[in-house]
């Protein structure tokens, strides 16, 4: 089936542009027909995304808790944790300068005569500040935090569950082995709900060129296509310096995540591909014990495509209202949208709030908002499906820096009579917590 949907997918996309591409033709003068029409078109992606999410908040609350419960030694998760943060921030400043280099060079927004294209809305930028940012890390209830899909505060208590169980030994032995059998149950889930990713991929494209037509990306060809390039030159950093730790495998890495990437780019949404990127990262060879740990971490404060387009969207709404900023601004203005990305993953409309905020901050437009909200969709794609890279090499390289990096099993799941994946199987190592403890002084 993986080889498989990797095709379905690439199919659905180019039907979903020729569905939409005549329903523009059919009902393009419209617009409230084809707002109509676009509504049941991602009505399929809305299915999709929900289905998803159900399965978000217990399979990283499992494999979180199961992870950090085999580690059998604290020393462990806090290096990992350290050596993770480390690289987050570094990656964090590569996405935010290339961004802020680039728009320099390039300058998208100068001399573009462009008008909004919608309303901003209702953005709660006042939210945006230290003291919230932090008490909200912490999570006043789990059953709130995971009907919230909250990872950050699902990651905090799974982080404190994980570590207890692992505190009491035999004790807790039964709820460690209901949560394997938790992620198991998950994963075959996720199984099932992939199989309908074509679909959603097809309602997703199909919706937007129904409203939009073709031509919108004619019009913002410009930001579209700079903006692209310097995801590609991110991409080309992010695996060079994945390169360095995993050799020739970085290959490998790359053939194995192209599936999350496409769920990623066709739904606009980094959290469709969590799921399934955590199926390829097992048969990758990253342990469950790892990536259970490194992803959803990852997810709250390692989203290089966000970073790079916040920074981009920022400086190029500055250029098309005609404003210099100097370079100290802009430096000032990175940092801050170093600090105000973290975590956003739990904010609704979460890089245009930060946007928002940061305009505000500096005294911008607010309504430059308006000048990318009709491409945002676009924009979204390609951003999400970096914010999947980044994840998957940071994980990866953790992996390989912890010595844990396991051989990759690409036979298992290619046999056409071959049982489901289940956590087991992505969680190699968990049977080797043992050799993790003997270790950790290397």
């Amino acid at each position: 089936m993986d080889k498989k949907l990797t095709w379905y997918i690439l199919v659905g996309m180019i039907l979903g542009v020729i569905a939409g591409y005549i329903a523009y033709s059919l009902y393009g003068h419209d617009a409230a027909a084809a707002k109509e029409i676009s509504k049941n078109f991602k009505l399929l992606a809305d299915i999709f995304l929900q289905l998803v999410k159900m399965i978000i908040a217990p399979l990283v609350l499992s494999t979180i808790v199961v992870g950090i419960a085999h580690m059998g030694d604290s020393a462990a998760l806090g290096r990992i944790g350290g050596r993770a943060l480390l690289w987050f921030i570094t990656a964090s400043l590569v996405s935010l300068s290339l961004g802020l280099i680039l728009v320099n060079l390039m300058k998208p927004g100068v001399g573009l005569p462009l008008t909004p294209t919608g309303e901003i809305g209702e953005l709660k930028t006042d939210a945006l500040n230290l003291h919230d940012f932090i008490l909200h890390i912490f999570p006043k209830s789990i059953f709130e935090a995971m009907s919230g899909n909250n990872i950050l505060q699902i990651l905090v208590f799974s982080i404190f569950a994980g570590v207890a169980l692992s505190a009491i030994g035999e004790k807790g032995a039964p709820l460690v082995r209901g949560a394997e059998a938790l992620a198991d149950m998950m994963l075959q889930m996720t199984a099932y709900v992939m199989r309908f990713a074509p679909v959603a991929v097809f309602g997703a494209i199909a919706g937007v060129i129904t409203v939009n037509g073709p031509s919108i990306l004619l019009s913002y060809g410009k930001l579209i296509g700079e903006f692209y390039f310097a995801l590609i030159l991110l991409w080309a950093i992010l695996l060079g310096l994945g390169a360095l730790f995993l050799k020739g495998r970085i290959i490998s890495l790359i053939r194995y995540i192209r599936e999350p990437l496409l769920i990623a780019f066709s739904t606009a949404s980094s959290e469709a591909a969590l799921p399934k990127l955590f199926e390829q990262l097992d048969r990758f060879g990253v342990p469950r014990r790892i990536s259970g740990f490194m992803l959803p971490l990852g997810y709250s404060f390692n989203l290089d495509g966000s970073m790079m387009y916040m920074s981009f969207a920022v400086l190029f709404i500055a250029q098309a209202y005609g404003i210099d900023l100097s370079i100290g601004t802009q430096i000032l203005m990175l940092l801050t949208l170093m600090v105000t990305s973290k975590g956003i993953a739990a904010v609704p409309r979460a890089s245009l709030v930060v946007i928002t905020a940061t305009l505000t901050q500096f005294g911008l437009p607010v309504e430059g908002v308006a000048l990318i909200l009709g491409i945002d969709q676009f924009l979204d794609m390609g951003r999400s499906a970096t914010n999947v890279v980044g994840n998957a090499v940071a994980t990866s390289v953790i992996t390989k820096w912890e010595g844990k990096l396991e051989v990759e099993e690409p036979a298992f799941m290619d046999h056409p009579h071959a049982p489901a994946h289940t956590a087991h199987d992505g969680a190699r190592g968990l049977d080797l917590a043992e050799d993790m403890v003997s270790d950790e002084r290397t």
